[in-house]
């Protein structure tokens, strides 16, 4: 034993002697070894720290919060390894002065950038934290945090630089000041750009893929591309539109992605009943449409609610003419309504209306009001399609006439009825003519 411990005694000694004889194994050494402590305190920060406040964070009653906490501690914890090199690198041996100050001052800048990047983390907990009380909805503080945000990610750029170059943050701030004017004059645009790119990333209002409507320009179709500068958009006819992207902070757009995330698309169209045609059902008529199993439950409801409002007509000795009857249009919505709520691609859990918009000039409008159960164009041109094809078709089981401006169709048939006969102003001017004559 005691002969096994000279020889690696003696074995360390001629190591380090070595080791301290040439400059190079040194500095690899040094190297190595401060690598290998910065590697220690990553994991032991990731994976024993780290896990320790995950522990500590399922105690908090709602998951995403928790989730949200431990996002934020997990980005901090990047400090501590970029701490360990900005400490250590002077320790190292023979190695340069000026390399020492340059990993010293990267490490610094990182973690200046790691801090930054976690206070926005806490920002943004701290918005969704205050968007969970009933009040948010009333007094948001969204723009409040971005004002911070943008404060903060100023400051850590200054900061960042001052630090690269060696130089103190007041000194580089007031070079700024000086060259503000003109570095405005020429970057206007970029500077435009770069604010509404991050605004539109931090807000979400547009992706790749979106499919976004701006009529001032042009634009309707899918997003294909987001640069600083310019976003373009494929329009439908397969033409492309390019946009300055402070144009869409500066004037208003629509972003089809919340349809399409909703499930659902939108139907809303009216059927225009010509006013002539509308009028009340005889017993016969009501009757007769009992057999359409959509509304016999309808028009059964409605034949009791009458004849109960009738009989207490009667019995106080009212005037007939207000009793209630059942009418073609109001019978026809039901129908409509039913056709609707049985239609296996209508999307049952938005809403669902059929309802009569004022009367004017071209009838009474019938608007159908409802989502499909697809956003694909095809099929929901497919299924809107379908609807009207079917309703147009049966309004004439309910005595219907659907409203349409006379045609050159419509002139040649009345002519074709009534070959000789004149209109009556042409009839009033032959009686003049013929009175005069006998005078």
């Amino acid at each position: 034993g005691r002969v096994f411990a000279f020889g690696f005694e003696e074995i360390f000694r001629m190591n380090w002697d070595a080791l301290a004889a040439n400059p190079w194994m040194q500095l690899a050494a040094g190297l190595g070894l401060l690598i290998a402590v910065a590697g220690l305190a990553d994991w032991l920060t990731k994976h024993v720290i780290l896990r320790a406040i995950r522990g500590a964070l399922k105690f908090v009653p709602s998951e995403d919060i928790s989730k949200d906490l431990s996002a934020v501690a997990s980005r901090f914890a990047h400090i501590v390894p970029a701490l360990v090199f900005h400490q250590g690198i002077v320790l190292v041996p023979n190695l340069p002065e000026w390399v020492a100050s340059l990993v010293a001052n990267v490490a610094a800048a990182f973690i200046i950038f790691t801090v930054v990047f976690g206070l926005s983390g806490a920002l943004n907990l701290v918005n969704d934290l205050y968007q969970r009380r009933p009040a948010a909805r009333m007094r948001p503080i969204k723009g409040y945090i971005q004002v911070v945000k943008i404060v903060v990610y100023a400051a850590g750029i200054v900061l960042v630089i001052a630090v690269l170059i060696g130089r103190s943050p007041l000194i580089l701030l007031s070079g700024l000041g000086a060259m503000a004017a003109v570095l405005l004059l020429i970057f206007k645009d970029t500077i435009l750009s770069l604010v509404a790119s991050v605004q539109l990333t931090s807000n979400d209002m547009i992706r790749v893929g979106d499919w976004i409507e701006m009529p001032s320009l042009n634009a309707d179709g899918d997003v294909i591309d987001i640069a600083l500068h310019t976003v373009k958009v494929q329009n439908w006819d397969k033409t492309i539109t390019t946009i300055p992207t402070h144009r869409l902070i500066a004037e208003s757009f629509k972003n089809w992605r919340g349809m399409q995330e909703s499930g659902g698309r939108r139907i809303k169209r009216a059927l225009h009943i010509d006013l002539t045609s509308i009028r009340f059902l005889s017993a016969e008529e009501r009757d007769e449409l009992r057999h359409v199993a959509l509304i016999d439950e309808y028009l059964a409801k409605k034949k009791q609610e009458i004849e109960e409002w009738n009989a207490a007509l009667t019995e106080g000795g009212k005037d007939p003419v207000n009793a209630r009857r059942v009418t073609n249009i109001g019978t026809f919505r039901a129908y409509a309504l039913s056709y609707l709520r049985a239609h296996p691609q209508i999307n049952e859990n938005m809403t669902l209306l059929v309802r009569q918009l004022a009367p004017g000039a071209q009838g009474l409008p019938l608007q159908i009001y409802c989502f499909t159960a697809t956003t694909a164009w095809a099929a929901y041109e497919d299924i809107q399609s379908d609807i009207f094809d079917h309703l147009i078709a049966i309004m004439p089981a309910f005595h219907l006439r659907q409203f349409q401006e006379p045609s050159s169709w419509d002139s040649a048939l009345a002519i074709e009825k009534y070959p000789g006969e004149k209109s009556p102003s042409k009839k009033s001017e032959a009686a003049d003519d013929d009175g005069r004559a006998s005078a």
